[in-house]
């Protein structure tokens, strides 16, 4: 059994427990909700992206921060040490698979998951705004979809480097939930404490330094924003982040630290993983 066969495996395990088909209905449904607010802010109506497909993008932009991350940590949290307590990872490794192939089989299986419902529920939208608004344009649209697939893999590999790395459920559960919390909500909370720990209630004339707002950027959600804005420049005009002079600032660097964060936690996973005692 190869590095294929476990990917074919626990995709067809996504289809027999109905996890393909219940993310892919969530995203249909998600897709087409917003697909159908059609209100256009003043502050771009005469960008040279076609308008309609911004106030699309603007709806979805906050909905898609929060929830790529959250279905991501539900799909691939427990994708390996369920096999554990199941029973049946000592049978998947004695086939035999290599522990590598198990975890980096796991990571690409539940990432074409998340990609096969992204895909569909963003293919709904985009006939609905093709049919309905004055004009669309699908090239920009098509690479925010690419991109929301890349953001929705990095969160895949993060549950799967907990999955691999914890030793249950409720461990892997945990460390999902608080990852979930601290990108999403705690990471402003800290720089506000940071800030405020170093320069107090007043911030410095020149503004805050470069260093601190790359501590900003190196939040995965916020890394993500910056990558669209590197593919779709007028992105820019609904999202607002501090500017600065340093080179690690600029937009492209929002993928490398998308890659870095797609990387860290599976090396890590499997690096527990390969050393664990497997009941």
């Amino acid at each position: 059994m190869s590095l294929s066969a476990v990917i074919r495996k626990d995709f067809e395990d996504s289809i027999r427990s109905f996890s393909l088909l219940s993310t892919t209905l969530l995203f249909v449904v998600f897709a087409t909700g917003l697909a159908a607010i059609q209100w256009i802010p003043v502050m771009y109506r005469d960008s040279a992206v076609d308008a309609s497909t911004l106030a699309l993008l603007n709806s979805m932009r906050q909905p898609t921060v929060f929830m790529i991350p959250l279905i991501g940590f539900v799909l691939a949290y427990d994708t390996i040490i369920r096999e554990q307590d199941r029973g049946s990872l000592r049978l998947l490794l004695g086939l035999p698979n290599s522990r590598l192939e198990v975890v980096f089989g796991k990571f690409i299986g539940r990432t074409g998951v998340i990609t096969v419902s992204i895909l569909v529920g963003y293919t709904v939208a985009g006939v609905i705004a093709l049919v309905t608004y004055e004009s669309f344009d699908f090239v920009v649209f098509s690479r925010y979809t690419l991109l929301t697939v890349l953001y929705g893999a990095v969160y895949i590999a993060f549950a799967t480097g907990f999955s691999a790395a914890m030793k249950s459920r409720q461990q892997a559960f945990v460390g999902a939930g608080a990852l979930y919390s601290l990108f999403l909500v705690g990471w402003d909370v800290l720089l506000l404490v940071l800030q405020l720990a170093i320069y107090g209630q007043n911030i410095p004339e020149t503004g805050l330094p470069d260093w601190f707002k790359f501590i900003g950027l190196l939040n995965p959600s916020t890394a993500f924003m910056h990558a669209v804005r590197a593919v779709i420049p007028e992105y820019s005009a609904i999202t607002f982040y501090p500017q600065g002079s340093a080179f690690y600032l600029d937009d492209w660097v929002g993928f490398v630290i998308l890659a870095v964060w797609a990387t860290l936690p599976l090396v890590l996973g499997y690096l527990r993983f390969e050393r664990a005692d497997i009941q």
